[in-house]
């Protein structure tokens, strides 16, 4: 899959669950083999490695928390990211919500004009759909362009077979063909250079130096 000079894709794929061996780890690590596939490179990432303390605002006066200083640097060197997030009670992980709120504090925040993917894993049967729906509500503030599908994979406990793929042909099929799209996606965004996109956190505020945060987009200058 070449793109810019015939570079490959660089894709940042983690999943959102600090336990080791988690069914969206498992998810992450299928997405991961699914985009290799593909011909992109990819930044294989963990919760353990982004886990911050508590968004605290008399902590941020003394430095944002390094696990988030490498979050927003390995999300800058991306040209797209995908998060296979759990569901925790109908919403997204804390620790998932926490790290975008520590990240976003940097500036120029990483997010805006990103390329963004979700994925969920849950024994459930709405397969951690709904812990999605909760996701994309800050990165889309934030200006992540999150792709409209998203891949919920439930009974997840069930899905894998002994080779680390779904059971299930038809659903590895819709997974990798979904996954492929998104790639697809990500490329033309990267071929075809758009508008400057402007992000503005408090739309329709007046000017006031603590809540003002307009940035644009440089690496989508036409």
């Amino acid at each position: 899959m070449p793109t810019d000079g015939n570079r490959p894709l660089h894709v940042l794929i983690f999943g959102a669950a600090l336990r080791q061996g988690s069914l969206n780890d498992r998810l992450a690590g299928l997405a991961q083999r699914a985009v290799e596939r593909r011909g992109a490179r990819v930044d294989r990432g963990s919760m353990q490695e982004f886990d911050c303390p508590s968004y605290d605002g008399d902590l941020e006066n003394d430095g944002i928390p390094d696990p988030a200083k490498a979050f927003c640097r390995r999300l800058k060197a991306a040209d797209a990211f995908m998060i296979s997030a759990p569901e925790y009670n109908a919403s997204m992980p804390g620790v998932l919500k926490n790290l975008i709120d520590w990240t976003s504090r940097i500036r120029p925040q990483p997010f805006n004009g990103k390329q963004c993917f979700l994925l969920s894993a849950s024994p459930s049967m709405a397969g951690g759909n709904r812990g999605l729906w909760s996701l994309r509500i800050p990165l889309e503030h934030l200006g992540a362009r999150v792709y409209p599908d998203m891949f919920s994979l439930a009974q997840a406990h069930e899905a894998f077979g002994e080779d680390g793929r779904l059971g299930n042909d038809v659903l590895q099929k819709r997974f990798d063909d979904t996954v492929g799209c998104f790639l697809d996606l990500v490329e033309a965004a990267m071929r075809y250079p758009g508008l400057k996109k402007q992000w503005v956190e408090f739309l329709g505020e007046k000017p006031n130096a603590a809540t003002d945060r307009t940035e644009v987009n440089e690496t989508e200058a036409a």
